[in-house]
């Protein structure tokens, strides 16, 4: 059964996926463990830290790998490789005017519950975070509705 990731990163960190053409992701040192759960098959929300902001979402398409060719940058963590990868492909992706703003998830998400809701970022603390199914159809119904609206207008 596929998982469902959401992966926290600056704006940059998305911009130079978006540049590769959504073909492949990162994911930092410090989550090794949780990288390696990934399949093939899995889903990966991108929450855009610095916006607060969810900016699409992709399927991934392979094993997870380690290589430290330098790819991603993050002027926060300038030594950081982002060593766990994998390839993906796009799902629903969304121009950056379209991008969904975070904060009203906190009261509709299962997994964020556990933080209290003035302090709503604290879920997205870390690189890397699992979501529910229903998490996931959630964001994804309201992804694809934002897209087609953006497409009629």
């Amino acid at each position: 059964m596929a998982r469902h990731w959401i992966v926290v990163g600056g704006k940059e960190i998305f911009d130079k996926t978006k540049e590769l053409g959504f073909t492949k992701h990162g994911i930092k040192s410090t989550r090794r463990k949780m990288a390696q759960q990934i399949q093939p098959g899995d889903s990966m929300s991108f929450y855009i830290s610095g916006m607060k902001q969810f900016a699409g979402m992709v399927k991934v398409t392979s094993e997870v790998f380690e290589e430290r060719t330098r790819i991603w940058e993050s002027p926060k963590k300038p030594d950081e490789m982002y060593p766990y990868r994998v390839e993906i492909e796009p799902d629903v992706i969304l121009d950056e005017a379209d991008w969904l703003d975070a904060e009203p998830y906190h009261d509709r998400f299962e997994w964020t519950q556990r933080w209290p809701r003035e302090r709503w970022t604290l879920a997205y603390q870390g690189n890397l975070h699992e979501i529910t199914e229903n998490d996931y159809e959630l964001l994804r119904k309201d992804m694809e509705r934002a897209r087609a609206s953006a497409a009629t207008t």
